[in-house]
């Protein structure tokens, strides 16, 4: 099976929905971000900080690059992985591109977990009420690369195991539709 790349805004379940998938698909989950991490030795917010965003977007594009010639994984990319370069060309010649959408209020709440915005580069310095507003203007700004995917996946409803494994379900079906 050729690479399943899932994209959308950070907090709309992309590695929480991957691990699931992966696991009934019985692939390889690959989280991009991750993936750079283990190979500079740094977190991605490390990065950003030492080497700046654009050192951080080649280094996603040399790790894009890798993951597209595998076989067999389902890749959970970063938000702004779709919106540099050619990254969203590549993936769709390389395989299938599920753009993972809710709403802005459900990515906002999920994003506001504090476990969550400490690893977020674009949200860790900002209060409560800037994130909302933050969100609803990248995702107007991103629509036009995340919507060149070939499929378009509701992740609202993630937010028990339970609920995760019934839409991992649903999405292993969609793809084995389209195979």
């Amino acid at each position: 099976m050729k690479p399943v790349f899932l994209i959308g805004y950070m907090g709309c379940g992309k590695t929480t929905l991957g691990e699931v998938l992966a696991g009934l698909m019985q692939c390889r989950f690959i989280d991009l971000d991750e993936w750079i991490e283990d190979r500079c030795g740094m977190t991605v917010v490390q990065i950003f900080e030492k080497m700046g965003e654009q050192r951080f977007r080649r280094l996603e594009v040399e790790a894009l690059l890798e993951v597209a010639a595998m076989t067999d994984v389902i890749v959970s990319c970063g938000g702004g992985t779709p919106c540099h370069g050619d990254n969203m060309a590549l993936m769709n010649q390389a395989g299938t591109t599920v753009w993972l959408t809710t709403s802005p209020e459900r990515i906002t709440a999920r994003l506001l977990l504090p476990e969550q915005k400490c690893k977020r580069p674009k949200i860790n310095t900002l209060a409560a009420d800037e994130v909302l507003p933050l969100v609803k203007r990248e995702l107007q700004a991103r629509s036009s690369y995340y919507s060149q995917a070939q499929m378009q996946f509701d992740s609202t409803d993630i937010e028990t195991a339970a609920a995760t494994q019934r839409t991992a379900r649903r999405l292993a079906m969609e793809l084995g539709m389209r195979s």
